[in-house]
């Protein structure tokens, strides 16, 4: 992973992960765009950040190692003005509309 990406990957960044899935004999890559909610561990070996997005009304969250092979891509789509906790859980609560606000995405 590039570090200039890894510094990026902070809570309130809107970021989208692509994944290498081994389905058979085949290989393809899916996307998971969502909000970065939390990042563990800085960049040890266990680091690890957790992406929520809404699917259908439900929440989903994926949790990605930093040292994954199973990721190929990271984008950063956007990063936040002002987010003033590291771990931003309490955005489990929140509607879209009041998570754009609380966040203030560029």
């Amino acid at each position: 992973m590039e570090k200039d990406i890894l510094n990026k990957i902070k809570s309130g960044a809107k970021v989208r992960v692509w994944e290498r899935i081994i389905e058979g004999d085949k290989e393809r890559k899916s996307a998971f765009e969502g909000t970065v909610i939390a990042r563990k561990h800085g960049n040890e070996t266990g680091g690890t950040f957790t992406v929520r997005k809404i699917i259908s009304e439900v929440g989903v969250e994926k949790v990605y190692p930093i040292n994954s092979p199973i990721i190929s891509k990271i984008e950063i789509l956007s990063s936040p003005r002002k987010v003033h906790r590291s771990k931003i859980y309490y955005m489990r609560t929140f509607s879209a509309k009041k998570t754009r606000e609380r966040i203030k995405t560029e």
